[in-house]
């Protein structure tokens, strides 16, 4: 394999490191009262989703069985 004698092939590459613009971009606008209240009931909306999910699937997820109920399948029936 060949090396090329340049360390940088094009001048203004290497110049776009070190460039900084002198021009200042304007200030961010500030959320109005409408868009942060948007943001909270959003927000609100996708916490209250995941705890009505985790209050409704965890009692799908116990293991526990009543005694009185024994789960048999149709195959277990000897038949």
């Amino acid at each position: 394999m060949f090396r090329r004698r340049e360390a940088v092939p094009f001048t203004f590459v290497a110049e776009a490191d070190r460039f900084r613009s002198n021009v200042t971009p304007p200030p961010r606008e500030r959320p109005s009262f409408s868009q942060l209240t948007g943001r909270t009931l959003v927000g609100l909306t996708v916490v209250a989703g995941l705890a009505g999910a985790l209050l409704f699937g965890l009692p799908s997820l116990e293991s526990t069985q009543s005694p009185g109920h024994a789960q048999q399948s149709e195959a277990s029936d000897g038949r």
